[in-house]
């Protein structure tokens, strides 16, 4: 009971001590439950099955409340379904851990009649448990972001996510919260999309001519880890029918039964055997939780972008 990691594990006494004063002594200790040996097997499993289902009621009254304060603040960080655009097929999965609004924040934002942001991010820090803290935290930087997009007076991706790593950086006022975030920004003119990141991972790119995965990663440092992120962009000339696929780390690092992670080398092999008459999103869903046996480890986050 003094060790903080099996602490939370309910702990039943079994035992032929049977006096009042040795029950007593055993509840006092902190113990789930105190069963005497007199007890037959029907008795022990049955106060098992009842401490199991006492937990799984306290999770459930607890994932509720969670949602109703969520609910209450009126902010979401990501939004029921993708923004749309034209000249872009735009599609989202977002799958919370276990029901629980967390760190990954998804964003669109329209610039003008040519120009869309499209901003997925992933709090780090997680460490604490604080569910709200990384839900606040996630809402905090996409309030940032939109404020420092609707001043741009130029839409150059490495600049606006250095104008949002100043206001995190100065503002940010506990040590080792950070966040990662890709912002691509589409414009449906010149069929161009610009892209930078700060501490992401890399997103996916797959020409429709083309069977090949090219994978970009950035140079950015997290954002709020140091005043300067060192952000670049890279642009690229989309064509029709090719796709983007942007992620957080929930995907990479599902596990399967036999403890293997999906990994960036899934990811790669499972876009390349996509064609562009299917849908991106149900390809990758179905593979995924065939994977994992759907049972997923983290926040599950992807973005795919089809130029149409």
């Amino acid at each position: 009971m003094a060790d903080d990691l099996l602490r939370q594990i309910p702990f039943i006494f079994l035992t032929s001590k049977g006096t009042e004063k040795d029950i007593l002594e055993g509840y006092d200790m902190g113990i789930a439950d105190y069963v005497v040996k007199t007890a037959g097997p029907r008795v022990i499993v049955a106060k098992v099955n009842a401490i199991l289902k006492s937990l799984g009621k306290e999770r459930q009254k607890v994932v509720s409340e969670l949602h109703s304060a969520a609910n209450s603040m009126r902010v979401k960080v990501v939004p029921e379904v993708a923004a749309s655009f034209k000249g872009y097929d735009i599609k989202q999965w977002h799958v919370p851990y276990q029901g629980i609004p967390g760190g990954d924040f998804i964003d669109y934002f329209i610039l003008d009649k040519d120009n869309i942001a499209v901003i997925l991010g992933d709090v780090m820090g997680k460490k604490w448990g604080a569910w709200y803290f990384a839900f606040a935290y996630a809402g905090y930087v996409r309030s940032a972001l939109r404020i420092v997009l609707q001043t741009a007076k130029e839409y150059k991706t490495n600049e606006i996510l250095q104008q949002v790593n100043n206001s995190v950086y100065q503002d940010a006022k506990i040590s080792e919260v950070f966040a990662t975030l890709s912002i691509l920004i589409l414009n449906n003119e010149t069929k161009t999309v610009r892209y930078s990141g700060a501490g992401d991972l890399p997103i996916f790119y797959k020409a429709a001519d083309s069977s090949q995965v090219k994978k970009m990663q950035s140079a950015g440092r997290l954002l709020g880890f140091a005043a300067e992120g060192n952000y670049d962009e890279v642009t690229l000339d989309f064509k029709q029918n090719d796709l983007l696929y942007i992620i957080t780390d929930g995907i990479l690092e599902s596990r399967n039964s036999a403890g293997e992670q999906f990994g960036v080398k899934g990811l790669e092999k499972l876009i390349k055997n996509i064609s562009y008459t299917d849908d991106p999103i149900e390809k990758v869903q179905a593979e995924f939780r065939a994977f994992t046996g759907n049972q997923f480890e983290d926040d599950v986050s992807l973005i795919t972008i089809k130029a149409i």
